[in-house]
């Protein structure tokens, strides 16, 4: 086995993560796809190459990863010892939104309008009045062939138009249903053109050979670092492709100091809809690839098990804050800060997976990175979110802890955080990876 090098001094800085960075992040990636290829791009100038799942692996030792759709995995390992551990970051590219139907095209009162519905529990009145733009991918006939194609329409060429409130029943406000209230205009009904067969035109195909899509809004104001001391990030996707900055910095981090178990980074899609998919985190994408891993080291089966039963997962999510116009929908012992550090996320009916192993290790890893630690444990009359963590740990065996950054509106379509908490984040996962 490799011997163990010195960790970090608490507080030195083990990331290059940033707020700044975080921003330029979320802006490059407007969908899962978009994020994978962000992380990819980031990898492969790291030294990483890029596998298939078809092909046969390379034996040798090395700094690799895979896309499958809208989830990633990347992984770093040494020669040595065949049942060697995993210490695995998770979190999900998916984020809740609007999504571009089968039909898109509608025709309302001489309106124009681009069919919508939501995906996952989008805070709906938040997408209301925005510029939004369209991302996502198309499945393309090439010959005999299907090729995928990265859309990317950063023009504001849609819009959810609000009710006027002298026409609301009530004036608190129009009850939306996600039916009849979320189409997007994005034209007039005199000159109509069809929406696939302009997306067709933006990607230099014909519109007979766009076979499949899988499209969503994204709102076209820039993340930016805000507030009177620059000391918050505005940003749509935090939730959670934060986490995904964060462990991607980790990652590379982590890339130059030896340690008894090897670094793995996996991005799930479709977390927001519950994981079920072939590449959400109730698929078979991470076991397969971690026994991958293990044979081509030279293992069996029983060293698959053996490294499975050794790691340890930190399912990364992002964690509510304190909200100061509703502190009353918070548990009144656990007050979470923004800018106060990391959060582990406790729940006794497993909403999440932390346990006491994990909880311990997570501590441990925020002692070495010289970052505060706060605990959120959800108000027990209110129902509690979920993440990937409990589906990781009851598919894989490993012990899985959860944890996340503190923000406010999760969940909409733009969401708040502490410029401080980008980089704290990174480095306690940093520290989580190389124990």
């Amino acid at each position: 086995m490799p011997t163990t090098s010195p960790q970090p001094t608490p507080g030195q800085n083990l990331t290059a993560a940033s707020a700044e960075g975080l921003c330029a992040f979320i802006d490059a990636s407007p969908s899962p796809f978009h994020a994978c290829e962000t992380v990819a791009a980031q990898l492969r100038d790291n030294g990483f190459t890029e596998l298939t799942e078809t092909q046969e692996w390379p034996a040798a030792a090395g700094r690799y990863f895979l896309i499958r759709g809208g989830s990633l995995i990347a992984w770093a390992t040494e020669e040595g010892w065949p049942a060697r551990p995993f210490r695995i970051i998770g979190a999900h590219t998916d984020s809740p939104n609007l999504r571009v139907k089968q039909h898109p095209d509608l025709n309302s009162a001489d309106w124009q309008m681009v069919g919508l519905e939501p995906y996952g529990g989008a805070w709906l009145n938040s997408w209301l009045d925005r510029d939004l733009g369209i991302s996502g991918r198309l499945a393309v006939r090439a010959g005999e062939r299907i090729e995928h194609r990265l859309v990317r329409i950063d023009k504001p060429i849609l819009r959810v138009p609000q009710l006027a409130i002298h026409l609301a029943e009530v004036r608190k406000g129009v009850e939306l249903n996600p039916q009849r209230h979320l189409n997007a205009i994005w034209g007039l009904g005199r000159a109509p053109k069809q929406f696939l067969g302009y997306l067709a035109d933006e990607v230099g195909v014909e519109p007979d050979a766009v076979l499949g899509w899988e499209l969503m809004t994204h709102d076209l104001v820039p993340s930016a670092v805000v507030g009177l001391g620059e000391d918050l990030v505005s940003a749509p996707r935090l939730d959670n492709l934060a986490t995904c900055y964060a462990g991607l910095q980790a990652l590379l981090s982590a890339l130059d100091r030896q340690t008894e178990a090897d670094p793995v980074l996996v991005l799930f899609d479709h977390e927001e809809v519950g994981s079920m998919s072939a590449r959400g985190a109730f698929s078979e994408l991470l076991n397969t690839t971690l026994e991958r891993v293990v044979l081509g080291r030279g293992g069996g089966r029983d060293e698959y098990l053996r490294a499975l039963a050794g790691s340890m997962c930190a399912s990364g999510d992002m964690a509510h804050a304190t909200h100061p116009n509703y502190p009353d929908r918070h548990e009144p012992a656990h007050t979470i800060r923004v800018g106060g550090g990391p959060v582990l996320k406790v729940n006794q009916n497993l909403r999440y997976a932390s346990d006491a192993t994990g909880a311990a290790e997570f501590a441990l890893a925020c002692d070495r990175a010289g970052v505060p630690l706060q605990r959120y444990v959800h108000r027990a009359d209110l129902p509690c979110g979920s993440t990937i963590g409990p589906i990781t740990a009851s598919r894989t065996g490993i012990t899985t802890v959860d944890v996340g950054a503190p923000q406010l509106a999760m969940h909409s379509a733009r969401e708040l955080m502490g410029s401080a908490d980008v980089s704290m984040y990174a480095d306690a996962l940093a520290a989580f990876l190389t124990p």
